[in-house]
């Protein structure tokens, strides 16, 4: 049975693909800060362990590390959690530097943190990394220069990684607009209703976890044939 750990995993995108891979029999590793939203939505699900935990905390990550080791192998991290940092979105010459260290600490050192932890059974398994960004972390958008400049840092981490470690596949993923809690957060007060729901980006996100294709940047609805 193939395990996968996915970071972020009370609600959205995280919650949608931990859903996803237990449905397809893979036993999956979950966290998320909210211990009480994590638990209620992962219940009686088969196949899935809650570990509620920050993933910037050390402890937590160790946590992690122990509950993958008790399963025996690793198939697929997925390193979906992450921060928005200050809402409504500052532009960058009032932009909190103790936001932006911790916006850092969670979208970038985190991450890397855990593929340091993971690489050993990753490279066991010939296994997958899937790191989530975001078209701003490419793009010059007005107030998302700590955000952006987070993901952008992730996704430079994700090409060398991928020249580093021919052996384990290497995806940083750009799932889309969606309509989740932290894309409203970014937007507060307006109406998100028309993005779509974060399930509409899965079928991407399961064609790198459960398939085959060569280290690299994608984007989700690319990666589905029409």
């Amino acid at each position: 049975m193939p395990v996968a750990v996915v970071t972020g995993a009370s609600k959205g995108l995280g919650l949608a693909l931990t859903r996803a891979l237990a449905d397809r029999g893979w036993s999956v590793v979950v966290d998320a800060r909210d211990g009480d939203a994590l638990q209620r939505a992962t219940a009686g699900r088969p196949g899935v362990t809650a570990v509620p935990g920050d993933v910037a905390d050390p402890a937590h990550r160790a946590e992690l590390v122990r509950a993958v080791e008790r399963l025996g192998r690793l198939d697929a991290l997925v390193n979906n959690a992450s921060t928005l940092g200050a809402s409504p979105l500052p532009r960058l010459d009032v932009l909190p530097l103790d936001t932006y260290r911790q916006t850092l600490e969670v979208n970038v050192v985190a991450p890397l943190a855990l593929v340091q932890a993971f690489l050993p059974l990753l490279r066991a398994s010939d296994g997958r990394i899937v790191n989530i960004t975001s078209d701003a972390g490419v793009e010059g958008y007005e107030t998302w220069g700590g955000y952006g400049s987070s993901k952008a840092a992730l996704e430079q981490l994700s090409n060398v990684l991928a020249a580093e470690e021919p052996g384990v596949k290497v995806y940083w993923l750009d799932p889309g607009d969606m309509r989740t809690d932290m894309h409203q957060d970014a937007f507060p007060g307006e109406d998100i209703s028309d993005r779509p729901p974060p399930e509409e980006s899965i079928p991407g996100l399961l064609a790198l976890v459960d398939g085959n294709r060569p280290s690299g940047r994608y984007r989700a609805k690319a990666l589905v044939t029409p």
